[in-house]
């Protein structure tokens, strides 16, 4: 009887491969890391629940070409932070995809300790640049060594967190990416609430209600006070 990760592992994933990398084009030994991935994701996910089932059809669109479409955002990015990287999108595929670069790297931050185990697994199996934080959000910021080019967050909180949890590292250069969905105006404004900010929004390649949110300044409305659900 075939295991439960063979039957996820149907050929309905071959068709939606080829949309994403229509989408997405990465070079062959990407394309290569990126199979390593999604068959250890589908091993996993039988026991840790990475991705929200009725999304695995369209594993690849969904989720993978989702993420790579941030590459085209921030060409010169060789250092990233994913806040909250859960089963490794945007994080791992970034790392994937920056592999052959020489001194790039991806901080993966995430607070469950079985889907970091299953994020370092996912590294060394890709043979993928990434150092795994197993923290909260808020604590993990000061913790990245060295210059942080671009940070992202996908499914985290709610955008005026986020931006909350970012700006130290905006604050020193880097470039926010947050992918959000059909709600995104709504979250801006009620992070202007509590943040100066100039955003510059990217429609998601991949279709749907997706949004990129891309910041490249953040200052706080009230200085002397924090906003509300956020940290400095």
């Amino acid at each position: 009887m075939p295991s439960a990760s063979n039957q996820t592992r149907s050929p309905i994933l071959g068709p939606d491969k080829a949309a994403a990398l229509a989408l997405t084009p990465v070079s062959r030994e990407t394309e290569l890391r990126l199979d390593r991935y999604v068959e250890l994701l589908l091993e996993w996910q039988a026991k840790t629940n990475l991705v929200a089932p009725s999304t695995l059809p369209h594993l690849w669109t969904r989720h993978i070409a989702d993420s790579l479409q941030l590459l085209a955002l921030a060409p010169s990015a060789k250092a990233w932070a994913d806040l909250g990287s859960g089963g490794g999108f945007p994080g791992v595929v970034l790392a994937c995809a920056l592999a052959e670069i020489p001194g790039a790297r991806v901080h993966l931050v995430e607070r469950n300790a079985k889907k970091a185990a299953f994020l370092r697994e996912a590294l060394r199996v890709t043979d993928s640049p990434g150092t795994i934080h197993l923290a909260d959000i808020g604590d993990s910021v000061d913790r990245i060594v060295g210059t942080v080019d671009c940070v992202t967050a996908r499914a985290v909180a709610p955008l005026h967190q986020l931006i909350g949890f970012a700006e130290p590292l905006v604050r020193q250069g880097a470039k926010a990416l947050f992918l959000k969905g059909q709600d995104v105006e709504a979250e801006l404004t009620e992070a202007t609430k509590y943040w100066n900010i100039k955003p510059h929004l990217h429609s998601s390649r991949t279709g749907g209600h997706g949004w990129i949110v891309e910041l490249d300044q953040i200052e706080r409305r009230n200085p002397s006070a924090r906003a509300h659900g956020v940290s400095a």
